[in-house]
């Protein structure tokens, strides 16, 4: 009775690993890896693990007739990138598989990790403010458009924090936020000088854009793991469509009401 209890406690520790990484934006064959690695570090032969960015399915054996074969399900319900995250699940399962720490320190470590808070928000603020900034110079804009940029883009990220916390959805959110970038971004070109919208609106955008989200379906194509990077590849191609309805809806509301000639 003591060793299945055990083998519980092992199969929860792994799934919750896999969870943390799963809703961090890790890869899909990097979950799998994990979870793999802690149940046979623990002695369960047989570990068959699937892995999709909507849930993770595992079922563990020890591999004798006497014993029961375990299966758990977790459903991902949400995902954000983390790679601090990430990181620090990998460094655990190292760790977990290459010394002697029991499954309940584990339990506690892992605990930790998924508590762990981000960085404040007025880094992230002034981060997300110059990466707009920076992009609004890269696309060509000029002077004006950094400095107009870098407050929108602040705008903006605060924006989306707010919606992420209201459970607002992926499409929605990237819609809504690069709706509020163009309507500033025009209010701004209209009243100043040398300031160009065009530069500006895609400088906000490039915040938004599901860059991790792209590369991370196609390792999962090239680990042959079809499902999930299709999967992925819907998600960010839907996001992306979001970021364009945003911006070119209120691009094209403004020229209708003679805002701005387009």
């Amino acid at each position: 009775m003591e060793e299945k209890r055990r083998q519980k406690r092992v199969l929860i520790l792994a799934v919750r690993a896999g969870e943390i990484m799963m809703k961090a934006g890790a890869e899909i064959y990097r979950v799998e890896d994990t979870i793999e690695r802690i149940c046979k570090a623990c002695g369960m032969d047989y570990v068959d693990v699937f892995a999709m960015p909507t849930g993770i399915f595992i079922t563990v054996d020890k591999g004798f007739e006497e014993d029961d074969t375990y299966t758990y399900i977790r459903r991902i319900r949400s995902s954000e990138t983390d790679l601090n995250k990430i990181s620090r699940v990998n460094d655990f399962s190292r760790t977990f598989t290459t010394t002697d720490m029991t499954v309940e320190e584990g339990m506690d470590e892992l605990d930790e990790i998924e508590k762990e808070k981000k960085y404040p928000i007025t880094v992230r603020l002034l981060c997300a403010s110059i990466a707009a900034a920076c992009f609004s110079v890269l696309f060509g804009g000029n002077a004006m458009d950094f400095i107009i940029a870098f407050l929108i883009g602040s705008v903006c990220y605060a924006f989306s924090r707010i919606l992420s916390h209201a459970g607002v959805n992926f499409f929605i959110h990237g819609l809504c936020c690069c709706a509020m970038a163009a309507f500033f971004a025009l209010i701004a070109a209209t009243s100043i000088p040398g300031a160009h919208y065009g530069m500006i609106i895609a400088g906000c955008l490039m915040l938004f854009v599901p860059g991790v989200a792209i590369t991370n379906s196609i390792r999962d194509f090239l680990s042959g793991d079809m499902v999930s990077g299709l999967g992925r590849m819907a998600e960010a191609f839907l996001t992306a469509v979001s970021l364009a309805a945003g911006a070119g809806i209120v691009i094209k509301l403004w020229d209708m009401i003679g805002g701005i000639t387009l």
